[in-house]
């Protein structure tokens, strides 16, 4: 009898079966903790991004803030039937001259304008991505107008803590 023709030994027969059973059993595993792994990641994504939100909503509130108060001390010009908060977003970036300094430089405000981290349009510029209200306008229905009082972001759906977006 040639060594070749020889019958496997039953130990070579049940080792193969173990290994082929702690392979099912291996990728089950791994099915299961990836299932579980899954809505903690988009967990954690979204309090990073509802985080980003609230941060970014905070520094354009205290630029808006901080330009108002410049207005009001006259370190940035404003006409008699202006209520004194920025004409836009951008100009929070742009800078506004202060009419105060003989040389007539421009204070600035904020360095760059944050996107609203739940705006679906990505091709926008930044200050678009926000809901804006005016001075004129009510908490209840914000509306555009002459002026920027107010941001909110324009995202449907609720925060982890249970309030719309928008009335953050």
């Amino acid at each position: 009898m040639q060594r070749s023709m020889r019958p496997k030994r039953r130990w070579q027969r049940v080792m193969h079966g173990f290994s082929i059973i702690e392979l099912v059993v291996t990728v089950a595993i791994i099915g299961i903790l990836t299932s579980v792994a899954l809505p903690l990641a988009e967990l954690t994504i979204r309090r990073a991004k509802e985080s980003e939100l609230r941060q970014a909503l905070r520094q354009i509130r205290t630029a808006i803030d901080d330009y108002k108060r410049a207005a009001d001390e006259g370190r940035v010009e404003r006409k008699a039937d202006e209520t004194g908060y920025p004409p836009s977003l951008d100009v929070l970036v742009a800078g506004a001259e202060n009419p105060k300094d003989p040389a007539r430089k421009k204070t600035y405000f904020m360095r760059r304008l944050p996107r609203d981290p739940f705006a679906e349009e990505r091709d926008v510029p930044a200050g678009q991505t926000w809901g804006l209200r005016s001075y004129q306008s009510s908490a209840e229905s914000p509306q555009p107008g002459r002026d920027v009082y107010d941001v909110y972001s324009r995202a449907a759906g609720l925060g982890l803590n249970g309030v719309p977006y928008r009335e953050w």
